[in-house]
């Protein structure tokens, strides 16, 4: 890598962070002022639509072809915010089938380190990865393998298992 390419990193994984800390900080306050019920509802739309968003970008930056399966669903999913601030693995456990596990997550060590419980994202989860896919390729269907609310009995945060 050069030193441009470095200091380009630094800047993305900067941004990124930035960007997580944004939608922290206002899921926090909408929290704190409605409750968590309707601080879910208000993620959740806002989620809809920036999925949406994120893979168009993506797809039209790289040159992805749409209807491109999975393949091109996991190209997609390393150029994701998310890929610059939390461990993540990408398994394909038999032909057909891939998936993810986010095994560090920013998010949760985040509220870990302000006292609060582990944000139940498999909702949202639920609604972003859908989305996401389906924007790269509508035939792709996802679902959880385990998110929080689900208890926390495995190393990782959070899987999703991806197929058409």
């Amino acid at each position: 890598m050069t030193d441009n390419s470095i200091e380009l990193k630094k800047e993305l994984i900067d941004a990124a962070k930035n960007w997580l800390a944004i939608d922290g900080l206002w899921f926090l306050e909408i929290e704190k002022r409605f409750g968590l019920d309707i601080a879910l509802e208000c993620d959740a739309a806002v989620w809809k639509e920036f999925s949406r968003i994120e893979a168009d970008r993506i797809m039209t930056r790289l040159a992805l072809p749409s209807g491109g399966g999975l393949e091109v669903l996991e190209t997609a999913l390393h150029h994701r915010l998310f890929s610059l601030l939390n461990t993540y693995e990408i398994r394909k456990p038999v032909p057909g089938v891939l998936e993810l596990f986010m095994n560090s997550c920013r998010t949760q060590a985040a509220r870990d380190r302000k006292g609060l419980p582990l944000f139940p994202c498999k909702r949202i989860g639920l609604i972003d990865y859908k989305i996401f896919a389906r924007t790269i390729d509508p035939k792709i269907n996802v679902e959880c393998i385990a998110c929080p609310p689900d208890t926390m009995i495995r190393t990782y945060h959070c899987g999703w298992r991806f197929t058409i």
